[in-house]
């Protein structure tokens, strides 16, 4: 599920294959992506070793195919849970990695090495952030809003726009960027007075907004 890529193509010599692509996905559109590696002459690379890795990363690799298997010991601990190989598609060269919840922080350059053949493939991965929008109808006087990370820890507050409705009360409609190293999980607090309403990401797949729907409308516990 890319929105886009486009690849160029080397031919070092006979028995070295340089291939480089660059995906981009989108956070709120992106659920899973898939590294394109897959040599140019079909052929049966189920017992030949496999290294996903990034440099920029400590450990480095991010999936490894090895003996007929996933062999993921040195595994950087973000990827755990989140890569997989096809063993068919290894039966004829494709040895693709698929990465499954894409987080901002996957951004990165990508090498795909098969030691046995000489062969590298470069794929570079660009996420780009997503949008969150929040709404809420039914206020007076005007609230404030809040996006919150995990734990309740507060973040920048993104665009406001107030509306006043014809019988009325206010409507709000906020927007927030998504920004490497925010949380996978944040929530709008639209608060006034002793009362508040939150609700938690909705992940839209058609679009490249994420929009929040309220969950729930409570009061603020005072402590006595």
């Amino acid at each position: 599920e890319t929105s886009s890529s486009f690849c160029f193509f080397y031919s070092l010599s006979s028995s070295c294959e340089y291939y480089y692509y660059r995906m981009l996905a989108v956070i709120g559109q992106t659920q899973d992506i898939v590294l394109p590696c897959k040599l140019d002459h079909p052929m049966d690379v189920v017992d030949e070793m496999v290294e996903w890795s990034r440099s920029d990363l400590n450990p480095r690799f991010v999936h490894v195919w090895r003996s007929g298997e996933d062999h993921l010991v040195g595994q950087n601990p973000s990827y755990k849970n989140r890569t997989s190989v096809s063993t068919e598609k290894l039966k004829t060269g494709d040895v693709s990695l698929k990465i499954t919840k894409v987080r901002l922080s996957d951004e990165g350059t990508y090498r795909c090495f098969i030691p046995g053949l000489n062969a590298n493939f470069s794929v570079e991965l660009v996420v780009s952030p997503g949008v969150l929008e929040c709404k809420s109808k039914g206020w007076y006087p005007e609230p404030e809003v809040f996006w919150l990370e995990n734990k309740g820890k507060i973040i920048s507050a993104g665009s406001k726009e107030m509306l006043r409705g014809p019988d009325d009360l206010y409507v709000l409609s906020s927007r927030l960027t998504l920004e490497k190293g925010h949380s996978n999980n944040i929530t709008c607090r639209i608060q006034q007075n002793n009362q508040y309403r939150e609700a938690k990401i909705h992940q839209m797949k058609q679009t490249k907004t994420s929009q929040l729907v309220i969950l729930r409308k409570s009061r603020i516990q005072k402590n006595t």
